[in-house]
């Protein structure tokens, strides 16, 4: 085992005490410490010590500081960043959170600056993608971890100008495109918006700001960089940043998630049992960090994001508490008439305001700094401005209103010992949205939605709106708006970001129309109303449950078609009698997948859209629903033109043929990829795990098999509870729940969890990818919480002593 320090201890730091840190074998830090800041500063040291290069990546993407250390072809994402960055009052920003954040946040930094400093004295233990590419990490300040706000999930902006977009090419009239971008939702285009304005360059700046860099070795010699020595690779791949929100490509975002909760009634054990599994872009390093704090006053245990303090998902031997999305609209597209092309007053109220304009300078790595211009309207930055037009754009953003650093807000969550003090805890959470679900040793359960949700009263959201001061937000909703449930008489609770409150359940709040699919809610809930006592294991199973709900209601359609293709008629014979579950051994798991994502929607999707579109303009028309990560995942959409074709014996004649063609299809491909033996063709041979580092040449040329991890064989898809969502181009996974827990609540050793690929984000160190195959098998790792066990399962001890009197 190679260890990137190898001493045991650290001495004068800035700390009242010293501080133990035992590592267990799965690379969770377990830290002991006398007060609440030196428990927060061994947290940032240890931070940096797993995850130093991952930690300085958010920093630089955050604070606009890529070009600093990667050269001047990374300018245009640090001046889009520094236009999301936080620039409220720091004091109101700090007093939001509800609890004393400097005891909290300084402290954290401070650990990550000191190991910082060890790493000057020590350069052997500085990782490799810093000796690689030839520069250092940069100091922290406390305010960085609050005014950097680009790392959360956070909607709808991006959709807004997607419906603009197909409004604009294909006219209102095309009410079948309104029912697949929004179903069930009705299209009303704000007066006074130009449709023509709305192109692909509009959100430029917000989508540089909000997603990963490209670090592979050919975008950096393209900048002008590239790694020296015998350490320089061949041909790299865009890779993800560090816990952004997952890359660029075809098909379903990275996000979603499952929680539920147990009664002590409904668990065997008779006490309550708290699951959730967070999805993310799947990634190396990962996007979160399991981690133990104990102090007095304070023992919580288990998984948050490596850059900020604390944790947002575990217990605290008390109260579980976890986390889904819950989908509030946050944002707004405003488009402005300027006084001139590029000018910098826009028309508001019958009047001329003027832009906020702020100049900045951007360090260059070998070169001078570079001068920008950032501007501001009353609503938001500008992130685009019309070439040759009067025309500007400005997002809006409730995540850049004080108290909405992502998952922040858990410093207050983490400390509730009951359900009251939760619910007051989650008052103050205001990005992302997310469900909120609860645990507690006295057997309470609970779900609360949390969200700062912006009060629209003349319009819905759904696409750009005019910044003239006809569309004004007035005010906020948050928590205390929301219903919540608590001991609910079946004995559970669960969310999979479906539509779980209606709009009169809400106070007249509209929290937003983008909520997920329901399959994986459903398929929670069917397990969950099984009448036999519940465990732990069970809920890790659920976590990991292949079982597609969508398949099941297109499996009937399928059966009764009479197919005189004899490949259609085999794989109609194969898709019939399977269980619809998603099993990588699985062969009809393949054909389905294959099928519906491949086949079955592009047909239907031209078919709904024949009569509405022009013929030059049907291509387009798919490419865009296509190329739209809503819509690509989004099974509702296939099932909802099955069942509109079954409506009539013409139309049903015109879906029995698109069904058995698509089949048949589908069956060919398979035949050519995996050979003409079905009964051998197996899902995870097409679907499969491999995540590459961002400097995958780099970490190859130390640890060769860890650049580029896998394949590994995967079951489930986007649908599923276990969900491994991919592109609609390839199967590769690219999202799902690397974190995953399960808390035995008051017996809290029984608790399970996973987090792939490993726990260190250094490509030196052993805990890099230990739990990779372990977590594409669907294997859990214990979460130990009593010292006693934590002792009997220590791999390293790590004192941290302080300054000398």
């Amino acid at each position: 085992m190679l260890e990137r320090i190898p001493g045991e201890v650290h001495s004068a730091l800035p700390l009242s005490g010293p501080v133990e840190i035992l590592v267990d074998r799965w690379g969770i830090p377990h830290i002991y410490a006398g007060c609440a800041p030196d428990a927060f500063f061994a947290q940032g040291f240890n931070a940096a010590r797993d995850r130093l290069w991952q930690l300085d990546m958010w920093r630089r993407q955050g604070l606009g500081l890529l070009a600093e250390a990667f050269g001047p072809g990374y300018l245009a994402r640090d001046r889009a960043a520094r236009l999301f960055l936080y620039r409220g009052p720091m004091e109101a920003e700090r007093a939001a959170y509800g609890c004393g954040l400097e005891n909290v946040i300084g402290p954290f930094v401070a650990g990550i600056n000191s190991y910082i400093a060890l790493t000057a004295r020590r350069p052997d233990l500085l990782p490799v993608e810093f000796r690689s590419l030839g520069y250092r990490p940069g100091p922290w300040q406390p305010d960085d971890v609050l005014r950097i706000r680009n790392h959360g999930l956070y909607r709808n902006v991006r959709s807004e100008v997607t419906r603009a977009q197909i409004l604009r090419e294909f006219g209102p009239e095309a009410e079948a495109l309104r029912v697949l971008l929004e179903p069930g939702a009705e299209l009303t285009v704000p007066a006074g918006l130009d449709l023509s304005l709305i192109t692909a360059e509009v959100l430029g700046d917000y989508e540089l700001a909000t997603t990963p860099p490209d670090l592979s070795s050919s975008a950096l010699s393209s900048r002008g960089l590239s790694s020296g020595g015998p350490r320089s690779g061949g041909q790299g791949s865009g890779g993800q940043g560090s816990g952004g929100q997952g890359s660029g490509g075809r098909g379903p975002a990275a996000g979603g998630s499952n929680n539920w909760a147990v009664s002590a009634r409904r668990a065997a054990s008779g006490r309550p049992i708290l699951a959730n599994d967070p999805h993310r872009a799947v990634t190396a390093p990962s996007l979160r960090y399991l981690v133990h704090l104990v102090c007095p006053g304070l023992d919580v245990i288990g998984g948050g994001e490596p850059a900020l303090p604390g944790i947002s998902i575990g217990h605290n031997g008390q109260a579980a508490f976890g986390l889904t999305v819950f989908p509030a609209d946050q944002e707004d597209l405003y488009v402005y008439e300027t006084d001139a092309p590029g000018g910098c007053r826009y028309r508001y109220r019958g009047g001329w305001e003027p832009m906020q304009v702020v100049s900045d300078s951007i360090p260059v790595r070998g070169g001078e700094p570079v001068d920008v211009e950032l501007k501001f309207t009353r609503h938001g930055p500008v992130v685009h401005e019309t070439p040759g037009r009067p025309a500007a754009f400005s997002v809006r953003a409730a995540w850049l209103q004080p108290g909405m650093v992502p998952y922040l807000a858990s410093i207050a969550l983490m400390r509730a010992g009951d359900w009251d003090e939760f619910r007051a805890a989650a008052a103050s959470w205001g990005a992302p949205g997310e469900n909120l679900i609860y645990a507690d040793v006295a057997g309470t359960i609970g779900w609360q939605p949390a969200a700062l949700i912006p009060v629209r009263r003349n319009w819905d959201g759904l696409l750009p709106v005019p910044g003239d001061g006809r569309y004004e937000w007035d005010g906020f909703a948050n928590a205390a708006d929301l219903p919540f449930e608590v001991n609910p008489g079946r004995g559970w609770l669960a969310t999979a970001n479906q539509r779980n409150i209606t709009s009169g359940q809400a106070a007249g709040v509209h929290v937003g129309s983008e909520w997920a699919a329901p399959f994986r809610y459903l398929r929670i809930c069917e397990v969950l109303e099984d009448d036999r006592p519940l465990t732990v294991a069970d809920s890790a199973a659920l976590q990991s449950d292949y079982v597609s709900m969508a398949a099941r209601r297109l499996i009937g359609p399928v059966g009764r078609v009479r197919c005189a293709d004899p490949l259609a008629a085999r794989g109609a014979a194969m898709l019939s009698g399977w269980d619809c579950r998603m099993v990588a051994s699985s062969a009809p798991a393949a054909l389905f997948d294959v099928w519906f994502c491949s086949y079955l929607r592009p047909a239907l999707l031209a078919g709904a859209l024949a009569g509405h579109t022009p013929a030059g303009k049907l291509g387009r028309a798919l490419e865009m629903l296509v190329d739209d990560a809503k819509m690509a995942g989004d099974a509702r959409i296939v099932l909802a033109l099955v069942e509109q074709a079954g409506v009539s014996s013409q139309a049903r004649h015109r879906l029995d043929a698109v069904l058995e063609s698509s089949l048949a299809a589908a069956m060919r491909y398979l035949e050519d990829v995996l050979g003409s033996d079905a009964a051998s063709w197996q899902w995870g041979a097409l679907h499969q795990a491999r995540i590459e580092h961002p400097l995958a040449d780099q970490v190859s040329a130390v640890r060769g098999d860890l650049g580029r991890l896998g394949p590994q064989p995967r079951g489930g898809c986007a649908d599923t509870v276990g969900s491994t969502a991919h592109r609609c181009e390839g199967f590769t996974q690219t999202s799902g729940a690397t974190l995953r827990m399960v808390l035995d609540v008051g017996a809290w050793d029984n608790s399970l969890a996973m987090n792939s690929p490993g726990q260190a984000g250094d490509p030196a160190s052993s805990h890099y990818a230990d739990l990779y195959a372990a977590w594409a098998r669907d294997e859990s790792i214990p979460l130990l919480y009593s010292r006693q066990r934590i002792e009997e399962v220590t791999e390293r001890r790590i004192l941290l002593t302080p300054d000398p009197p």
